[in-house]
C-alpha cells in the first residue's frame, strides 16, 4: 500500500496514533525511543500544503530520559502518479535552520513527488516545529546590517549582542541548545520512518541536508533504499576555512564559462581581476548609497564594501548569468545591481529562519578545531589579492567565532566529522557554479559510497534539482533504478549564455546618501 493511502487512514484518527495500529516490532522501537506521530492540521504557509500533516513527538535530548518532549511538524504530499511506488521520498532541508515547508512548492514543481509520496519534516527548532528556535533579535540585526560596514568590528559586536539576547531568551525558556545537533536531527528522521510504519524510503537532501543525510545514513542505515544528496557538504570536511575553498571553486567555474563564450570573453576579458579590484576598492573606500529593495518599497541606506560585495557574490544574490555585467558596471561606477541586492536584506521575514539550530550545529560541529588564523590563511591562498579584513571572515558566516563564544555549546566534532561508508545506492548531484558547497565535494563524499553515481550540472549554483530539468530527470531515473540512473541528458549540457550589456551604457546609479 502506498504511503498516501496509509497516511489517510493514519491521519484520519483523532489524537495520538494508537500502538495497536503498529506492528509489534514498531511498537517496541517506539516505546524505546519515546517517539510517536500525532495527526494535526497543516500549518499556515504562503501556499497551502498539498497533503496531510501532523507532528512527530520526540525527546529533546535522548541522553536524558524523562526530559521534555518536542514536536516536529510533518507533511505528507501524495504522489502525482495514480499508481505510486510504495517507497516514499523524505526530504532533508538545508541551512541548518531553513524552512522546509516553505520549499514544498519547489519540490513539487521539480517533480520529486512524481511517482512517490513526499514526506517533509521541519527539523528540530525550525519554523512550524515546537519549540521554534527563531531569533528575531538576529533578524533585526541583519535588517540593520545592510547599512553597516560588512566586516567592521562594530558590526560584529552588534551581531554578537543580538545572538546573546536570543540565546539568553531561549535558555530562559528551558531550551537545551546542545540537543539541537545533527546526531539528534538524524535520530528524529529514524523515528519518523518507524512512527509512520514505513519499511523502506528514499532520502533526498540538499546543502546542510546532505550533511544530515550522510550522518543519518551512517547512524541509521536501516530502511534506506537510496540516498540523493544535492550540493554536498560532507560531515568530515565542513568547517569555516572550507568555505573559502568552495567560493574559489565556484567562481573559477563561472569565470571559466565566461572565457569559453566568445561574446562574454570579448566584453569581459578579465573577470577575476575585476572582482579583485572591486573588492579592494570598496574595502578601502566603502560606497554608501540609497537603494530600493528588489521587492519594492522605500529606498534604504546601503553600505557596499569589499566584504559585502564578496558575500553577495557567494550568496548568488546576483544571478550568475548577470554577474559579469554586474561586475563590469560596478567597475564603471554603476553599482545599482549590487546595491539593490544588498538592500534585499533590509526586510527579512522575522522568525522564519531557525537560528537556534543553525548556531548550535555550526558552533559544535563546524567551528571547533580550526582557528580564525586558519580561515585567513585559506582565504589568502584562494584569493591572494583580497584584503585581510575580507578574508578574515568566512563567506556566509561572518564573526562566527565571536558568535560561538556566546552561544556556548559543547564541541561535537569527534562524533560528527566522520566519513560515511555505505553500499546503499547514492546519487551525488553538484552544480559547477556552486560557490557555497563546491562541486568537488560531491566527488569527495562519493569516494566512500561504493554504489554511488556522481553528476555535475554545468552552469548551476547551489541546490541543483529545482533549477535544472536535467537534474530532475536524473533524480527521477535514480529513484526508479538507484543502481543505474539515466544520465544521458547531462552529456550535451553547457552553461547558459551570459548577459552581455551594450558598451557605453548610460549610468543609472542609485542615489548616493548625503552625508
Amino acid at each position: 500500500m502506498a504511503l498516501a493511502a496509509a497516511a489517510l487512514a493514519l491521519l484520519g484518527a483523532v489524537g495520538p496514533t494508537p500502538s495497536s495500529a503498529l506492528s509489534p516490532g514498531v511498537r517496541a522501537t517506539l516505546s524505546g525511543s519515546s517517539a510517536r506521530f500525532v495527526p494535526g492540521l497543516c500549518p499556515p504557509t504562503a501556499e497551502p500544503v498539498p497533503g496531510r500533516c501532523g507532528f512527530l513527538e520526540v525527546p529533546e535530548d535522548r541522553a536524558h530520559h524523562g526530559g521534555r518532549t518536542i514536536r516536529l511538524a510533518v507533511a505528507i504530499i501524495p504522489a502525482a502518479s495514480a499508481t505510486p511506488a510504495e517507497d516514499p521520498v523524505v526530504f532533508m532541508e538545508g541551512g541548518p535552520g531553513g524552512d522546509a515547508f516553505g520549499n514544498i512548492p519547489f519540490l513539487v514543481a521539480a517533480g520529486v513527488n512524481r511517482d512517490r509520496d513526499l514526506i517533509v519534516m521541519a527539523q528540530r527548532g525550525n519554523l512550524h516545529s515546537e519549540p521554534n528556535l527563531a531569533c528575531p533579535e538576529i533578524d533585526r540585526f541583519y535588517a540593520q546590517a545592510v547599512g553597516l560596514p560588512f566586516d567592521a568590528p562594530s558590526t560584529g559586536e552588534l551581531l554578537v549582542r543580538a545572538t546573546k539576547e536570543c540565546r539568553d531568551r531561549l535558555t530562559a525558556d528551558g531550551v537545551e541548545l546542545s540537543a539541537y545537533n545533527t546526531t539528534e536531527n538524524a535520530a528524529d528522521f529514524a523515528d519518523l520512518r518507524r512512527a509512520l510504519d514505513i519499511d523502506r524510503w528514499n532520502v533526498y537532501g540538499y546543502s546542510y541536508g546532505t550533511d544530515l543525510a550522510l550522518t543519518y545514513l551512517r547512524l541509521h542505515p536501516q530502511g534506506i533504499r537510496s540516498v540523493a544528496i544535492d550540493s554536498v557538504a560532507p560531515p568530515k570536511v565542513v568547517n569555516l576555512p572550507w568555505t573559502w575553498d568552495s567560493a574559489r571553486e565556484g567562481l573559477d567555474a563561472v569565470f571559466a564559462a565566461c572565457e569559453a563564450q566568445a561574446d562574454c570573453k570579448r566584453r569581459y576579458p578579465d573577470l577575476p581581476q575585476t572582482l579583485t579590484e572591486q573588492v579592494r576598492r570598496l574595502e578601502a573606500h566603502p560606497l554608501t548609497v540609497m537603494a530600493q529593495p528588489p521587492g519594492g518599497g522605500n529606498p534604504v541606506k546601503v553600505v557596499l564594501d569589499g566584504g559585502a560585495l564578496m558575500d553577495l557574490v557567494v550568496a548568488k544574490a546576483i544571478p550568475f548569468v548577470d554577474l559579469p555585467t554586474a561586475l563590469d558596471e560596478l567597475a564603471h561606477g554603476r553599482p545599482e545591481r549590487f546595491a539593490r541586492a544588498r538592500a534585499a536584506g533590509a526586510a527579512p521575514v522575522i522568525g522564519e529562519f531557525g537560528y537556534g539550530l543553525k548556531e548550535s550545529v555550526a558552533c559544535s560541529e563546524w567551528v571547533p578545531g580550526y582557528s580564525q588564523a586558519e580561515v585567513l590563511e585559506v582565504g589568502r591562498r584562494n584569493f591572494p589579492g583580497f584584503p585581510d579584513t575580507v578574508l578574515a571572515q568566512a563567506p556566509q558566516l561572518p564573526f562566527e567565532y565571536d558568535v560561538c563564544r556566546v552561544w556556548n555549546v559543547p564541541d561535537r566534532t569527534s562524533v560528527q566529522r566522520v566519513d560515511t561508508v555505505s553500499d546503499v545506492p547514492a546519487l551525488v548531484i553538484s552544480g559547477t557554479f556552486d560557490s557555497k558547497t563546491g562541486a568537488s565535494w560531491g566527488q569527495y563524499a562519493a569516494r566512500t559510497l561504493s554504489r554511488s553515481t556522481t553528476v555535475r550540472i554545468p552552469g548551476i549554483g547551489h541546490w541543483v534539482v529545482p533549477q535544472s530539468c536535467c537534474a530532475q530527470t536524473v533524480l527521477a531515473s535514480f529513484l526508479d533504478r538507484p543502481t543505474s540512473p539515466d544520465r544521458t541528458c547531462v552529456t550535451d549540457l553547457a552553461p547558459a549564455p551570459f548577459t552581455i550589456a551594450p558598451e557605453n551604457a548610460p549610468e543609472n546609479a542609485p542615489e548616493r546618501e548625503t552625508e
